[in-house]
């Protein structure tokens, strides 16, 4: 897998997967069909980065701990700092 894909995936993934499938013009091997791989590239996209990156280089890999992270930072809620200052801002009663 591309040193690129591996780093900027892990700030914008849908913008990678669009970047990669229209310059290559495929995404990265997986056993998943194509109708998968779009369908999880629009709806969850660090998931099928993940996947991706346990089927080519393994789950003993930096790059797997890392997009882990970022998937469960961004998936459930952020740091406390984001929290926070949703509490602040919805209890105020500003939308």
């Amino acid at each position: 897998m591309d040193f690129y894909f591996l780093l900027f995936s892990l700030f914008f993934p849908q913008i990678v997967l669009l970047v990669y499938f229209f310059l290559i013009g495929r995404f990265p091997h997986s056993t998943i069909p194509f109708l998968g791989d779009v369908l999880m590239g629009i709806f969850v996209p660090r998931v099928l980065i993940l996947i991706f990156i346990y089927q080519n280089l393994g789950i003993n890999n930096i790059w797997f701990a890392a997009h882990l992270i970022a998937l469960v930072l961004t998936y459930f809620g952020g740091t406390t700092r984001t929290v926070r200052w949703h509490r602040r801002r919805y209890a105020n009663g500003d939308f």
